[in-house]
C-alpha cells in the first residue's frame, strides 16, 4: 500500500505545472540601498562620501545625487538615540499632555500638511502618447503625406481636397486623444472617490485628551497612538510600547517577518533602530505610543517616493489585448500597402504611368492606411469602459482600476474569510460550560440573581457554583479589550456600542449581562498583557488585586494573590493569569480543570479530557466558535533576572510562567450568524463555474458547520479531510468513484480541472505537510473549508491555485488578510475592514456582499460588448473600405470609394450605433457560463475575423460594389465590364450615354458613385448592428425593443449615422470640398433590402449554429 501511495504521489508531482510569479516592488529595494549607503556613511565618517558601485556611474548623474542627498540626511538624523526627556525638549512637547492645540495650529500653518507628493504626470508624455500612441502614429503619416500631396510639384494646381483630408485626419486623431485623454481623467476621479472614502485618522494627545484628528493634520512633536491595524501615519520615535508591538515592514523592506518594536535604540543607523516607526508600515501587533519626528515629504516614504517618482506603470489586460489587436491591424495594413507599392513599382507604373503618378500612389497608400484602420475603435473603447465604471458605482462597488471589473470575469477561485465577511461579525454567547457542568447565560444569570444580592462582590460563604460562576466572568470580563462605549453606557446591555473587536465584544456582553460588574471590575488591576495574534492565538492578561478591594482575589483566586502593597520578593505571592483561546491551542498546557459544581480543582485525566473534546465538537457541529478560558500563576520573584532586558524577554518568561499548569475555568460557545445574503452569493458564484472556499482561523467543525449552513457544503454527506488526500482510495465510498482524481477529463490550458460533488477540509496542520502533489489533488476539490490557517498559509493556498491555473478573488476585512488580499488576482476587501485590508485590495465593496456576482457579471458584460464593438466596426470600417483600395490598384477600376468618405465612416456614422452597443445587456445570463479563459480567449480572434471580415463584411463588400457599378451602368452606361482593367487610360468613353464626357464622368459620376457605396455601407450597418448584438439568439428571441434586451439607443445611433449621410453628400459646401454629390433616392431605398439581407444572413447562421452545435460553422462561430 505504501508503494502504491508514493507512485500516487509521483504521479500527481509530474503533473504539477509550475508558473513563476515575479512580485517586483521598487520600495524595497531603494529602501535597502539608502540604508547601505547610510550604514557605510557611518562607518566612513565621512557623510555623503560614497562610491559608486564599478559600472553603475554612467548616464546616472541626477539619481546619485538624489541618493547622495538623501543619505546624507538620514546619516545626521540622531531622533532614534535621544531619551525621552531630550526628545520633549528637542520638539517642545509636553511629555503627558502633548501639543497645545494652538501650538499644533501654528505649526500646521508653517509647515503645512502631512501628506506626501503625489507622483505628478509628465503632461507633456501623456499628450504625447494620446496624440501619437495606437493607430495615431500611423494616422500622422497620412496626414504629412496628404500635406505633401495638397502642394506642388506632387500636385499642380494645388489638390484642396488632400488639403481637407490632412485636416480632417488631424480632427479624428485629436478627437481619439480626447476621449482617451477623458478616460484617464474619469479613472483618476474613480481613485479620488475611494481614497477620500478609505479613513485616514489617527489618534493623537492634544491639551491632555486623546483625540481623533486627519493624518493629514499631524504635525512634528504629536503624541500619536497606534493599537493593532493601525497604519503609521508619520516617521516616529517610539517613547511606549507593549511588550508584544511588531511592526509590519514589508512596504518597505519585502520581508514577511514582522519587526518587534523598542522604546530603546537598536542600531546606529536610523532606518534599520526598532524604536523608529515608519509611515506607511502597519502595527500587526500589540499597542504603543510614539512622538512625530518626521512628516509629509521629509519621512522616509516620502524621500522613496521621489526616487521612484519616474518608473513605468504596469500595462493593464485590456491594454494588452488592444494593443496586440492594434498590432496586428497596422501589420496588415504596412503590408497591403507593400504589395501595393511594389505592384506599382514593378507593373504599373511601367504599364500604365498615367494611371497612378506619385501623388496619386501616395493617396491611394494613405487610402490604404486609412481604410483598413478602424479609428473609431478607441473612442468605443474608452465609451464601453466608462459606461461600465458608471455602472460599478451604481451598484455599490469602486474598483481601483477599471480593469480589476475585467479580470473579475475571468475569475474561478473565490477565497473568503469567515468571520466578518461570510458572517455579520455580531456575535454572541449561547452556551458556557465547566467540564462536569453545561449551561446558558440565561441560565447563570437567573442562578445568581437568586443566590446572591444586587451588584453586590464575591463572598467566601457564597454557594461553590456561584463562586465557580463568578470565576468565569471574570474571566470573560478581565482576559478581555473590548470596552463599552461611554455614550451608549445608558442603553441595556444588548444595545451598547462596544469598542473592540466582535469576539471580545460576545465575552464582555455575556460578563456584564450574568451579574454587574459595577463593583467588581475595580477591584482587579492588569500589570501585564500579551494580545491575542494570528500566530498564537491565546490572548495572555495578568491582574493583581486592587488597594482598596484586595480582598475580592482572594475569595475568589487563592490567598496568594497579590496587590500593589505585596512585597514582590515574597516568593510565595503570586499574580493571576487569565489565559483565553482555542481548545486545541490551550489543552497542552493545561493539568487541571476547575469544578463548577464544587469549585474545586481537579486533574485533567483522559476521562475528562475526552468530555472537553465531545462539548467542542457538539457545539463546533453547531456553527458555533468555542473558546477555552484557563487561569495560572505568574510569580515576579521567580522571573528571570534578565526578563526586564528587552520587551521580548519579558513577553518570553510572561509566557513560560503563564502558559505553565494552565486550570481550565470553563468553555464559552459562540455564535457569529452568516449574512442574509451570503447564502444566495456562493449559489450565484457556483452557477457561474467559480468555486467557492473558505478560509479561516477557526475550528475545521465550526467552519464545516457554518459551510453547510451557507451553502459552501452542499451535500450531506461528511466532507474528505486529509487522510483521504493521502489515501485516495479510501475516497471511492463517499463519491462513488473508483479511486483517485484520474478521471478529471481533458486538460485545457488556462482552466484548473476540478471534480464536482466534492467537498474537504483541511487544517492549518494539514497544509503544512503537504507535498505539491497532494496539492494537484487538493485544487481537484469542487468545495472547500480551511480551517486553522495562518496569514502565511492563506498566502500559500492563493499561490497553490495560481499555480494551477486559477484565477484567484480573495475576500477579507482583516490585517490577517492583507497578504493573500495583495497577492490574488483580485483582492476584494469592505470598506469597513481595516485599512491594511482596504490598501491590499484591488477593489472595494461599499454595500454587501451580493455586490460580489454584480461585480463579476459587469466584469463579463465588459469583454462580451467590447467584442461587439469590434465585430460590428471591422465589416464596414476596415473590410469593406480596403477593397476599394485594392480593386482600384490592381483592377484598374474607378476608386469606388473615396479617402474622406471612409474617414466619416469609421469616425461618424459607425459611432453612434457602436455607442448604442455600449448600452446592451447580457444576450444570455453571463453566470451561468464558466469564467473567460484568459490564456485561450482573446479579445481579437479568428473567429471574429471570420465573423466580420470574410462573412459580413465579405457580403457587404460585394452589394456596394454591385450598387457602385450599377449607378455607374444605369447613369453613364459603362459598367464593370466596361472599366475592369481600364487603369484610366482606356475607358471606352465613347460608349457613355447621353454624350457624357470624359471629365463629367471621373469629376462628378464617379464622385456620386463613391457617395452610393458610402450610402449603402452606411445603411447595410443597420443590419449589421442589429444582428452583430446576438450571438446566438435570433433577433425574434432578443429584439431591442422589448423590455429585457431593450436598447432604443441603437434606433438613435442609427438615425444619427443617416442625418450624417444626408450632411455629407447633400451640403453644397462639403460637396464642393470633398468632391461628393447628392444620391439619387432610388440608391437611398435600395441598401434597405441589403441591409435586411445581412441580417437575414447572420440570423441563418445562428440558427444553424443552435440547430447543429457540433457542426462546423458552430465551431466557428465567434
Amino acid at each position: 500500500m505504501s508503494n502504491e501511495k508514493e507512485n500516487r504521489k509521483s504521479l500527481a508531482l509530474a503533473r504539477t505545472q509550475t508558473i513563476e510569479r515575479a512580485h517586483g516592488n521598487a520600495v524595497p529595494i531603494e529602501f535597502r540601498t539608502l540604508s547601505i549607503h547610510v550604514t557605510e556613511t557611518h562607518l566612513s565618517n565621512k557623510t555623503g562620501d560614497l562610491k559608486n558601485p564599478k559600472g553603475k556611474g554612467k548616464g546616472k548623474g541626477k539619481s546619485d545625487a538624489d541618493l547622495t542627498a538623501e543619505t546624507d540626511f538620514f546619516a545626521t538624523i540622531d531622533f532614534h538615540k535621544l531619551t525621552l526627556a531630550e526628545i520633549a525638549l528637542r520638539f517642545n512637547s509636553n511629555e503627558a499632555l502633548g501639543l497645545e492645540q494652538a501650538e499644533a495650529h501654528r505649526r500646521l500653518q508653517v509647515h503645512g500638511p502631512n501628506t506626501l507628493d503625489t507622483r505628478k504626470p509628465n503632461y507633456i508624455k501623456k499628450i504625447l502618447g494620446y496624440l501619437f500612441g495606437g493607430f495615431c502614429s500611423v494616422l500622422w503619416i497620412g496626414v504629412i503625406t496628404f500635406f505633401v500631396c495638397w502642394q506642388p510639384p506632387l500636385s499642380n494646381p494645388p489638390n484642396v481636397t488632400n488639403l481637407a483630408l490632412a485636416i480632417l485626419v488631424i480632427f479624428v486623431i485629436f478627437l481619439q486623444a480626447s476621449f482617451s485623454a477623458f478616460q484617464d481623467y474619469s479613472t483618476a476621479q474613480v481613485m479620488s472617490s475611494i481614497l477620500d472614502m478609505i479613513p485616514a485618522e489617527c489618534t493623537v494627545f492634544r491639551d491632555g485628551q486623546l483625540i481623533k484628528i486627519p493624518a493629514s493634520n499631524l504635525v512634528v512633536g504629536d503624541r500619536v497612538h497606534l493599537s493593532l491595524g493601525n497604519k503609521v501615519p508619520a516617521d516616529m520615535r517610539l517613547i511606549q510600547a507593549s511588550n508584544d508591538t511588531r511592526f509590519d515592514r514589508a512596504v518597505l523592506t519585502g520581508e514577511s517577518e514582522a519587526i518587534e518594536a523598542s522604546t530603546t535604540a537598536t542600531d546606529e543607523n536610523f532606518l534599520e533602530s526598532k524604536n523608529i516607526a515608519f509611515m506607511g508600515t502597519h502595527v500587526v501587533q500589540g499597542s504603543c505610543i510614539g512622538i512625530v519626528v518626521l512628516k509629509g515629504n521629509d519621512t522616509l516614504m516620502g524621500r522613496i517616493n521621489k526616487l521612484t517618482n519616474g518608473r513605468k506603470e504596469k500595462t493593464t489586460i485590456i491594454q494588452q489585448e488592444i494593443t496586440r489587436f492594434v498590432r496586428i491591424i497596422v501589420a496588415l495594413t504596412v503590408i497591403l500597402a507593400s504589395i501595393i507599392l511594389i505592384v506599382w513599382a514593378s507593373w504599373i507604373r511601367v504599364d500604365y504611368p498615367d494611371f497612378m503618378p506619385v501623388a496619386v500612389l501616395l493617396v491611394t497608400l494613405m487610402g490604404c492606411v486609412v481604410a483598413f484602420i478602424p479609428e473609431g475603435m478607441p473612442v468605443c473603447v474608452s465609451l464601453t469602459l466608462l459606461m461600465i465604471a458608471r455602472r460599478m458605482r451604481a451598484n455599490n462597488v469602486l474598483p481601483k482600476a477599471l480593469t480589476t471589473v475585467e479580470t473579475l470575469g475571468c475569475v474561478n477561485v473565490i477565497c473568503s474569510d469567515k468571520t466578518g465577511t461570510l458572517t455579520e461579525n455580531k456575535m454572541f454567547i449561547t452556551n458556557i460550560a465547566f467540564l462536569d457542568h453545561e449551561s446558558t447565560p440565561e441560565e447563570a444569570q437567573a442562578k445568581i440573581e437568586k443566590e446572591t444580592k444586587p451588584n453586590s462582590l464575591p463572598q467566601p460563604d457564597d454557594s461553590a457554583q456561584i463562586l465557580a460562576l463568578r470565576q468565569l466572568q471574570l474571566a470573560t470580563l478581565l482576559c478581555n479589550n473590548a470596552k463599552f462605549d461611554s455614550e451608549t453606557l445608558n442603553l441595556p446591555i444588548a444595545e451598547r456600542k462596544v469598542l473592540g473587536d466582535a469576539t471580545d465584544s460576545a465575552l464582555l456582553r455575556f460578563g456584564s449581562q450574568v451579574a454587574d460588574t459595577t463593583a467588581l471590575a475595580p477591584c482587579f488591576e492588569r500589570t501585564h498583557e500579551i494580545p491575542f495574534n494570528s500566530r498564537n492565538k491565546w490572548m495572555m492578561a495578568v491582574y493583581q488585586g486592587s488597594a482598596q478591594q484586595s480582598e475580592v482575589i482572594k475569595t475568589l483566586f487563592g490567598s496568594d494573590m497579590a496587590n500593589p502593597n505585596s512585597d514582590s520578593s515574597n516568593e510565595k505571592v503570586s499574580e493571576l493569569v487569565l489565559v483565553k483561546g482555542a481548545p486545541d491551542v490551550l489543552l497542552p498546557y493545561c493539568t487541571s480543570f476547575l469544578a463548577g459544581n464544587t469549585n474545586t480543582h481537579q486533574p485533567l485525566t483522559e476521562e475528562w479530557t475526552s468530555e472537553l473534546s465531545r462539548i467542542q465538537i457538539s457545539w463546533s457541529r453547531r456553527g458555533q466558535r468555542v473558546l477555552m478560558l484557563c487561569k495560572g500563576r505568574y510569580c515576579p520573584y521567580l522571573a528571570d533576572t534578565n526578563a526586564s532586558s528587552s520587551t521580548s524577554a519579558q513577553q518570553e518568561e510572561l509566557t513560560r510562567q503563564g502558559l505553565r499548569e494552565l486550570c481550565i475555568v470553563g468553555l464559552v460557545g459562540i455564535m457569529d450568524p452568516p449574512r442574509p445574503e451570503i447564502k444566495d452569493t456562493i449559489a450565484q458564484c457556483r452557477q457561474a463555474g467559480v468555486r467557492f472556499f473558505m478560509v479561516t482561523g477557526d475550528f475545521g467543525l465550526t467552519a464545516a458547520a457554518i459551510a453547510k449552513q451557507i451553502g459552501l457544503f452542499s451535500y450531506n454527506r461528511e466532507p474528505d479531510t486529509y487522510d483521504d488526500i493521502v489515501d485516495p482510495t479510501r475516497k471511492g465510498a463517499k463519491i462513488s468513484a473508483d479511486g483517485t482524481f484520474e478521471d478529471l477529463g481533458g486538460y485545457e490550458v488556462g482552466r484548473p480541472r476540478f471534480r464536482e460533488g466534492s467537498s474537504l477540509v483541511l487544517t492549518g496542520t494539514d497544509l503544512a505537510r503537504m507535498s505539491p502533489g497532494e496539492w494537484d489533488l487538493v485544487c481537484a476539490y469542487e468545495e472547500i473549508v480551511f480551517a486553522r490557517t495562518s496569514p502565511e498559509q492563506k498566502l500559500k493556498i492563493v499561490t497553490e491555485f495560481q499555480m494551477r491555473d486559477g484565477v484567484v478573488a480573495v475576500t477579507g476585512d482583516g490585517v490577517n488578510d492583507a497578504p493573500a488580499l495583495k497577492a490574488a488576482d483580485v483582492g476584494v476587501a469592505v470598506v469597513s475592514g481595516s485599512d491594511v485590508a482596504i490598501e491590499a485590495a484591488d477593489l472595494i465593496l461599499m454595500g454587501g456582499f451580493d455586490s460580489i456576482p454584480v461585480a463579476m457579471r459587469l466584469g463579463r458584460i465588459v469583454f462580451q460588448n467590447l467584442m461587439k464593438v469590434i465585430g460590428y466596426l471591422l465589416p464596414a470600417g476596415s473590410w469593406s473600405e480596403i477593397w476599394p483600395v485594392l480593386i482600384n490598384a490592381f483592377f484598374g477600376t474607378p476608386l469606388p470609394l473615396s479617402s474622406f468618405l471612409m474617414i466619416i465612416v469609421c469616425c461618424f456614422t459607425d459611432a453612434f450605433p457602436c455607442t448604442a452597443l455600449v448600452m446592451e445587456q447580457e444576450e444570455f445570463d453571463l453566470m451561468s457560463q464558466p469564467p473567460r479563459n484568459s490564456k485561450k480567449e482573446h479579445l481579437i480572434t479568428g473567429k471574429i475575423y471570420l465573423q466580420s471580415y470574410i462573412f459580413i463584411g465579405t457580403v457587404m463588400t460585394v452589394l456596394s460594389h454591385v450598387l457602385f457599378f450599377s449607378y455607374l451602368k444605369e447613369y453613364t452606361g459603362l459598367g464593370f465590364r466596361d472599366l475592369v482593367f481600364t487603369f484610366s487610360d482606356k475607358i471606352p468613353y465613347e460608349k457613355c450615354i447621353n454624350g457624357i464626357t470624359k471629365p463629367e464622368f471621373d469629376n462628378y459620376y464617379v464622385n456620386t458613385g463613391q457617395c452610393v457605396y458610402f450610402v449603402a455601407l452606411v445603411i447595410m450597418q443597420w443590419g449589421n448592428v442589429l444582428s452583430i448584438r446576438n450571438r446566438r439568439l435570433s433577433i425574434l428571441q432578443a429584439d431591442p425593443i422589448r423590455e429585457k434586451r431593450r436598447n432604443l439607443w441603437l434606433f438613435a445611433g442609427m438615425f444619427s449615422s443617416l442625418v450624417i449621410a444626408i450632411i455629407v453628400t447633400e451640403v453644397p459646401g462639403i460637396n464642393n470640398v470633398m468632391l461628393t454629390n447628392p444620391v439619387p433616392i432610388k440608391y437611398w431605398l435600395l441598401p434597405i433590402p441589403c441591409a435586411f439581407g445581412v441580417l437575414l444572413l447572420d440570423e441563418a447562421r445562428k440558427l444553424l449554429v443552435r440547430s447543429y452545435p457540433k457542426s462546423f460553422i458552430a465551431k466557428c462561430a465567434w
